[in-house]
């Protein structure tokens, strides 16, 4: 894991799946990198937000709540789960929920079960996999996969006498995001294209999951269109114009296309993302290196706002469930634009 130092705070970048290597950073270019917008962190019954303080706001329906949010994160994050490292009966337990979620909305498995065995450094990695197939008879045969991690690094330093990391932010959240858009899909059949839901294991362990799925997945006939990875959306940014920021933003036009099929300004430019090459430090890499596909991950995790990773404070009781749903409400009808376009839009600049 590469590790960002800013000011006397020691920060750990998004991915877990490299060497750790430390760089020195100016605090002062990393603050102001992260000024000049503004947004609205209320709770509502609908959700409002707007590309810049303008009438123009859109309003999301609520399709999804903080209350099943909550649900999520607290099963996935409690202490019973001892902090969900690969291999242990912590993740079993979490692989087992997840299944059950979409056993229970009518998401089927994508292979014959749901479980996808790999080989995890010489521990059995499970990745969960689901799958809605596409209601047009020609597009169906095209793939969106929208990802997560569900493993965290099981324990870190103590704090009080407390030794599990929960990993409610890393990954929960991104967990959570991923289980409510299955669910809204599956029961909404508002999507052309199929959609694979895939929750990745031994993430921390170097990213192993996702490019087992992506390597198994390229020995297949699968035509995968676009692929989009959810990650540490636990807590909203600070001062931004936009809900969350995507990695390789200026690598493919998913920002703008997504952007315009939601009405609004979703999906944005971090600084910071591009300066650390956050591109290749989740599990989108893996399907950009096998399908050379527009592969990306969106994150709320701005270098100021959560002081917790990979520590036994990244508890449930620190998350903002109201914003969690908030913006998987606001990637509703971009999933959409890009599981219905009639062609495919979104295209990767070389």
């Amino acid at each position: 894991m590469n590790k960002i130092i800013l000011g006397l705070i020691s920060l750990t970048i998004l991915s877990c799946g490299s060497t750790p290597e430390v760089h020195q950073v100016d605090a002062a270019a990393a603050a102001n990198a992260s000024k000049g917008y503004s947004v609205s962190n209320e709770p509502a019954e609908s959700i409002t937000t707007s590309a810049a303080p303008s009438p123009n706001a859109v309003t999301f329906k609520k399709n999804v709540s903080a209350s099943a949010i909550k649900k999520h994160i607290e099963f996935l994050a409690s202490d019973a789960l001892a902090g969900r490292k690969t291999g242990t009966e912590g993740i079993d337990e979490a692989a087992n929920y997840i299944i059950k979620e979409f056993q229970q909305a009518g998401v089927k498995p994508y292979f014959t079960s749901y479980r996808d065995k790999f080989d995890a450094k010489g521990l059995d990695g499970y990745n969960v996999v689901g799958m809605l197939e596409g209601t047009d008879n020609e597009l169906k045969n095209e793939f969106i996969v929208i990802g997560a991690h569900y493993d965290h690094i099981g324990t870190a330093d103590a704090v009080g006498g407390d030794t599990i990391a929960n990993g409610a932010n890393d990954n929960a959240s991104g967990t959570s995001a991923v289980i409510e858009l299955a669910k809204y899909f599956a029961k909404s059949k508002t999507n052309k294209r199929s959609i694979i839901f895939a929750l990745f294991s031994a993430e921390e362990m170097g990213l192993l999951g996702s490019a087992h799925l992506a390597e198994r997945l390229k020995t297949t006939n699968i035509n995968p269109y676009v692929m989009f990875n959810i990650e540490m959306i636990g807590v909203p940014m600070i001062d931004k114009d936009y809900s969350l920021y995507l990695t390789g933003y200026e690598q493919s036009n998913m920002a703008q296309k997504f952007n315009a099929y939601a009405g609004a300004k979703v999906m944005g430019f971090l600084p910071q993302a591009k300066q650390y090459n956050l591109f290749k430090r989740s599990d989108n890499y893996a399907f950009y290196e096998q399908f050379k596909i527009p592969a990306q991950t969106v994150s709320t995790f701005d270098f100021t706002n959560f002081d917790h990773y990979h520590k036994v404070g990244d508890e449930a009781a620190a998350m903002n469930f109201e914003h969690v749903a908030n913006i998987v409400n606001q990637l509703i009808p971009g999933v959409e634009g890009m599981a219905n376009s009639a062609s495919q839009e979104i295209i990767w600049n070389e």
